[in-house]
């Protein structure tokens, strides 16, 4: 597997940008039927695809997408503090060293072994980015299975708030503590990966 990790999607001319962004209009807009905007009638981008939003994508060795997340920064613009703060109990937390996770996308066109497989290698490529790169904690909206799902990884994960039901869907918010525990918890649930992939650095692009 491969990993591309970039900054603005200034690239809907880079094949990874495509196929991740094709990938998160095949999931959320045809398979989940959210409401989001769609671009050429193939990609789904929206507000907070901006030169600010950075992306883990992981491709397969004939480089097409498997699994993707999008990282926000808190101390801008983001779907927590902006559009679901009413998710969280107190403050959102916020900061340089906080990101929201957003867009966690499995493709669609893999069995179920490789979803799984996917997953975990797209945990553990956030995990080791934010050990790596100084992130200390993580923020997210999540449906409620899904949440229910990340509890369960083996990270130091919990509510940050009730979950509540909005626009037909069951949404908790939820906070990551990213530490020198979190690799040692995903490898004890069995969710710890090893990436046979290649990390590349920040570029940018033209959408």
């Amino acid at each position: 597997m491969q990993t591309n990790l970039a900054r603005a999607p200034q690239a809907l001319e880079d094949a990874a940008f495509r196929s991740m962004f094709a990938a998160r209009k095949q999931v959320f807009i045809d398979l989940l039927k959210w409401d989001l905007p769609v671009l050429a009638g193939e990609f789904e981008l929206d507000q907070f695809d901006t030169p600010d939003a950075e992306y883990l994508i992981l491709l397969d060795e004939h480089g097409r997408h498997r699994a993707s997340a999008r990282l926000l920064p808190t101390d801008r613009p983001h779907l927590l503090g902006d559009l679901y703060p009413f998710l969280s109990d107190g403050p959102v937390p916020s900061g340089p060293s906080v990101r929201e996770i957003t867009r966690f996308c499995l493709d669609r066109h893999q069995t179920a072994a490789e979803r799984r497989m996917a997953r975990d290698q797209l945990v553990t490529a956030l995990a080791e980015h934010a050990l790596r790169t100084g992130i200390t904690d993580y923020t997210g909206v999540a449906e409620f299975s899904w949440f229910s799902q990340i509890l369960r990884f083996g990270w130091w994960c919990s509510p940050l708030g009730q979950p509540v039901r909005f626009d037909g869907r069951t949404l908790a918010a939820l906070h990551i503590l990213i530490d020198d525990r979190t690799l040692v918890g995903l490898r004890t649930t069995g969710v710890y990966q090893p990436l046979s992939l290649r990390l590349t650095g920040s570029r940018e692009a033209q959408i």
